[in-house]
């Protein structure tokens, strides 16, 4: 793990520690890599409570109970599909945020949408965001990446409460 990552972890720890908060994640196109990160400093079971790969659309249907409707209209690679993640991962966990990531790392097209393409959601003490990110490394690079913005999105956010 490099060095901003590291710092970006610290920084996560001394926040929900701090706060007293507790956190989940939501995983797809990341397959466990942010939830690794999270958990690669020591204390993180002080406020992280748990973590779903959900890399299937029918794994984010039975294990987190993403709505179908959500998925058919909009595809697994979308705002929408992120933000339904994140708000049912602090429901399955009962935690106060909880972070999400899916997306395309490539190398092909998916659901009619372009390598690189990522959404993130955070849900954040009961209200749900998003984010959208275009990525344009190779497929290891952008799983990196993905969960690297993750961790800044999910700080941005808890940082404005």
């Amino acid at each position: 793990m490099d060095q901003e990552t590291l710092e970006l972890v610290a920084g996560l720890h001394g926040m929900f520690t701090g706060k007293g908060w507790s956190l989940s994640a939501a995983e797809s196109c990341t397959g466990g890599l942010l939830s690794h990160y999270i958990t690669a400093q020591a204390g993180a079971s002080l406020f992280f409570r748990g973590a779903a790969v959900t890399y299937s659309i029918e794994s984010k249907k039975r294990v987190l109970g993403v709505n179908p409707a959500i998925l058919d209209e909009y595809g697994a690679v979308s705002a929408e599909t992120a933000m339904e993640m994140a708000w049912r991962a602090c429901e399955v966990f009962n935690t106060d945020f909880a972070v999400s990531t899916t997306g395309n790392l490539g190398p092909d097209v998916l659901e009619g949408k372009p390598r690189g393409l990522v959404y993130i959601g955070v849900s954040a003490m009961g209200d749900v965001f998003f984010r959208r990110v275009e990525l344009s490394g190779g497929r290891l690079e952008n799983k990196r990446q993905a969960a690297v913005l993750a961790l800044k999105f999910l700080i941005e956010r808890a940082g404005l409460l």
